[in-house]
């Protein structure tokens, strides 16, 4: 099942149908709830995008109802088999889909894997690839509002982008002609675009084809006057200038009538080296009708003040603090921020982000970056919304700002509303920018909003601020973690270029401890700059001790610790405590149901919580219901509670015991539990369920460090029963990728079996240990714990235990060429499990005889084994263990010289290894089909 929005609105099954998804309305809530996939989306935001502000009052029932036809449609379809489900949250809903089944996520992903690409062919076949999703314009079949047009807006210019990125792949390649060809249907589609029109023009050129360029221009320019009466901005007229003979009249027609580069310029509009112009300078507008219009990100500031706007003498005011010094990188969010205050009147844009991310420093960077579109000044206020000190009030910080506009004291209203309405009036009609600096919550900063359409209003926050985004079409900009190459910038802006390329191993691991966090670079620059003996390698060693990161990445009243510290002092009770249970976690990432452990609450409870968090960007949302917990802020949540509930620790790994055994279960059907539960587990609130073998293995290799916390956070904890059960529960994955470094966590198991004095664990600790071993092609120490394991299970009373064990064993020493000793053993260890092991036992101990006698040609022998295991392993056995035998029992047959009933294994084993992604299984049957001479190809019906 795929989910389309880049075209028309359609969800589409595996058979290629698309499903009936009725009227309009029905495909426009569909398109919201796509758009904002996997997120929470309140009834009155998709209100709003099918009625704008005039919705009836019968809106929720008419919503409801699409609502219900579009969870019918999907259960009729089974779309909860494709990890699809519509769900309720409250008065909310929220549409799960798996990230790869969204075409829009698919060319995101696209989009970016092509930018990290150095290579321009490997770039222009990405891209390809990406706009190769799109079926027409961007949300096609919906119900045309400002919501949904702004949707569909957004996605159109990444469509643009990759257009041109397409472009100039082609130009690195010397292909100038499909240069040409990708934008001249871009520009065909969107004539009023001047940077489609700007990148063709220098497309042409390059091509030889000047002429063509000069008239394209003259054609641009013409549209432009007739639609809005507009002249050419900077990027068209510098290309015009760039051309061959282009002439100084291009010059002359910016909007400032002065040279591109001058204040009507949003960047540097010049030819890059490939010689493509640079994107960020013009935005695209496309409207419903599908025309499109270009503005620049400084354009909607140059309209003529109306008729009926405030006339006072209005100063300019400038309240901007001073550039941070050695700002580097964030070349994107620049971009992005140029684009989110283009697109509308009054535009407002949002920086959102954890504590010590960069959001003030990128928004007074920006603001000094563009101040010559602000001629009417720049007004800032920090609202000190996450600080030490109370946040501002609205009422003096509109005093403030009416004061800096040239109102004199005795003129200024005496009520807050009379201020709030006098600032609105003044700033309508003006060029104005408004930085709101670290706001708390959307009602701080409704009443600093200007009222003008030419004013461009900028707000930085550690929290999400939905509800402005909701009531004021905010644009949130959410700003993650500087990538290294940025890091290593930022440390060389502030040390110096010298330390850093002097100890790039070095700079390059300080950058991975401070995990890309502005504040906490800064600091680390900082404390080498200020004590020359401490260089870059002797911090990054300091730095690595968990237990000291925090207090180095504090310097006086500035670091990690003290900024967390405040965001965390805002949150509210429930969030605070969920937030000082992550110290006892023991991975990077995070689910309802292990935080709902940890907390000791109802899963429900637990959502809400890191919903909470993640909304102050102290988690990291991955996925639904699932999230990132960074070692910074981990760590502080562990300092931040150093006492802390005292039975987390132990929910947390019964928690993790239950889920184990439901993998298990999931990843090996039929297979008996390699371990009870330790007596006085508790049983968690809710066990995650698995769907299918791939969905537990895929679990499994999702949370295999964290597991590995666990087992360490257990041993050092003294609870040895947890310890080696965690271990054991995990052999699904292990024998799955048994020569994956496992050895280490292995050696855990028979150390903690022995301490909680439980033989039987010990035996198969050592068994499972000791077939690792044998994969990693150590037979010799693989004996040491397989020779001790027998007796142990024995001495347990452990028969299934014992017959693992022997099995193990022998194929140690068949390793060692013992293969008389190997057929004792596994012949003692199917008469053990004939005895008293469940049936899957008894089926390995046959398959294991099978191998046996196939590698020393007694074929009879070994294909009466594989017979009798084939019967022992109808579903719900594991399909590799079916395949494995069907291999064998070809072999075998093969050597008995039934060459056709070998071939009907054969084909069966490939078959079956297809079916279930076996892809080493399907190997060796093929590998087997082509010694016969049946060839390894297609396999026979």
């Amino acid at each position: 099942m795929e989910f389309r929005v880049l075209g028309e609105v359609a969800v589409t099954t595996e058979d290629g149908e698309d499903l009936p998804l009725g009227p309009a309305k029905r495909r426009s809530v569909l398109a919201v709830l796509l758009v904002h996939a996997n997120t929470t989306v309140t009834v009155d935001r998709l209100a709003r995008a099918l009625w704008d502000d005039e919705s009836p009052r019968h809106a929720r029932t008419v919503l409801h109802g699409h609502i219900s036809q579009l969870r019918g449609l999907f259960a009729t379809h089974r779309a909860q088999a494709y990890g699809v489900e519509l769900a309720t949250r409250g008065t909310a809903y929220v549409l799960r889909v798996p990230p790869e089944r969204l075409d829009a996520h698919r060319f995101d992903e696209l989009l970016q894997l092509a930018r990290t690409r150095t290579e321009p062919g490997e770039t222009a076949a990405l891209l390809q690839d990406a706009l190769a999703l799109w079926r027409g314009t961007a949300l096609q079949g919906t119900v045309a509002t400002r919501a949904l047009g702004s949707a569909a807006h957004t996605l159109e210019e990444l469509r643009l982008t990759a257009v041109q990125e397409l472009a100039e792949a082609h130009a690195r390649l010397g292909d100038h002609a499909s240069a040409v060809s990708v934008l001249r249907a871009a520009a065909a589609a969107h004539p009023l675009c001047e940077r489609l029109a700007a990148a063709l023009m220098g497309a042409l050129a390059r091509a030889g084809r000047a002429p063509e360029a000069r008239e394209l221009f003259l054609r641009t320019r013409v549209l432009l006057a007739q639609g809005s009466g507009a002249e050419p901005g900077p990027a068209l007229t510098h290309a015009y200038a760039a051309l061959p003979g282009g002439g100084a009249d291009a010059v002359r027609a910016t909007p400032d009538g002065g040279h591109p580069h001058g204040p009507g310029a949003a960047a540097t509009g010049g030819l890059h080296g490939s010689g493509v112009v640079d994107t960020g300078e013009a935005a695209c507008t496309t409207t419903a009708g599908g025309a499109a219009h270009a503005r620049l990100p400084g354009a909607v500031l140059t309209r003529p003040t109306p008729p009926d706007a405030v006339t006072d003498p209005v100063a300019v005011a400038d309240l901007l603090p001073r550039r941070t010094r050695g700002f580097t990188g964030r070349a994107g969010a620049l971009a992005a921020l140029d684009r989110a205050t283009a697109g509308l009147p009054g535009p407002l844009a949002m920086i959102t982000g954890g504590a010590g991310m960069g959001k003030t420093a990128l928004a007074v960077h920006w603001a000094h970056r563009r101040q010559d579109d602000f001629p009417d000044g720049r007004l800032f206020v920090d609202l000190r919304g996450y600080s030490p000190v109370p946040a501002r009030d609205t009422t003096s910080v509109l005093r403030e700002f009416l004061l800096a506009l040239g109102v004199p004291a005795d003129g200024i209203p005496e009520t807050p509303d009379g201020m709030a309405a006098r600032y609105r009036a003044l700033t309508a009609g003006r060029r104005l920018l408004v930085v709101l600096d670290n706001a708390r919550g959307s009602r701080q900063v409704r009443p600093l909003l200007p009222g003008g359409e030419h004013c461009v209003t900028l707000v930085t926050s550690r929290d999400r601020l939905d509800g402005l985004v909701a009531s004021d079409a905010a644009r949130p900009l959410p700003l993650a973690a500087l990538p290294a190459d940025e890091s290593l910038a930022l440390l060389a802006a502030v040390l110096g270029e010298e330390p850093v390329r002097a100890e790039p191993e070095s700079a390059a691991r300080l950058v991975r401890l401070c995990e890309g966090l502005p504040l906490a670079l800064r600091v680390a620059a900082a404390r080498i700059a200020t004590r020359p003996h401490t260089g870059l390698g002797r911090l990054a060693d300091e730095l690595a001790d968990e237990q000291r990161r925090l207090e180095l990445l504090d310097l006086e009243d500035t670091g990690v610790a003290a900024a967390l510290g405040l965001t965390v002092h805002h949150l509210p009770d429930p969030a605070r405590r969920m937030f000082r249970s992550l110290g006892v976690h023991t991975g990077a990432t995070l689910d309802t149901g292990t935080a709902a452990a940890l907390a000791g609450c109802s899963p429900r409870q637990a959502a809400s919580a890191l919903d909470r968090l993640a909304a102050a960007h102290l988690l990291a949302p991955t996925g639904p219901e699932s999230y990132a917990v960074h070692d910074l802020v981990r760590l502080f949540a562990r300092t931040d509670a150093p006492v802390g509930d005292p039975r987390a620790t132990a929910r947390l790994l019964d928690h993790w015991l239950h889920t184990l055994l439901a993998a298990a279960a999931a990843a090996e059907p039929g297979s008996e539990p390699c371990c009870t539960l330790p007596a006085g587990t508790g049983r968690p609130a809710g066990v995650r369920r698995f769907g299918d073998r791939a969905d537990a293995l895929a679990w499994y290799a999702a949370e295999r460090d964290t597991l590995r916390g666990a087992v360490a956070t257990a041993v050092d904890a003294g609870l040895h029963c947890h310890a080696w059960r965690l271990v054991l529960l995990q052999w699904p994955l292990i024998l799955w990728q048994s020569r994956d470094g496992w050895t280490p966590l292995l050696e855990l198991g028979p150390r903690s079996a022995e301490e909680a004095g439980e033989p039987g664990a010990q035996s198969r600790a050592r068994a499972l240990l000791g077939w690792v071993l044998i994969e990693e092609g150590r037979p010799d120490e693989a004996l040491t714990h397989l020779e001790r394991a027998p007796a142990l299970a024995a001495l347990a009373g452990d028969t299934a235990g014992e017959a693992v064990a022997r099995i193990n064993l022998a194929a140690a020493l068949g390793g060692h060429g013992r293969h008389e000793q190997a057929r004792e053993q596994l012949a003692r260890a199917l008469v053990l499990a004939e005895r008293g092991a469940p049936a899957e036992t008894v089926t390995l101990a046959h398959l294991h005889l099978a191998r046996h006698f196939v590698s020393t040609g007694a074929y009879p022998e070994a294909a009466e084994h594989a017979s009798c295991g084939l019967a022992l392993a109808a579903p719900p056995v594991s399909a590799p263990r079916r395949v494995v035998l069907r291999t064998l029992s070809g072999e075998a047959l093969a050597g008995m010289g039934r060459t056709e009933d070998a071939v009907r294994q054969l084909n069966d084993a490939v078959r079956e290894a297809a079916a279930h992604a076996y892809a080493e299984g399907e190997s060796a049957a093929r590998a087997a089909l082509t010694a016969l001479g049946a060839g390894g190809g297609p396999v026979r019906r």
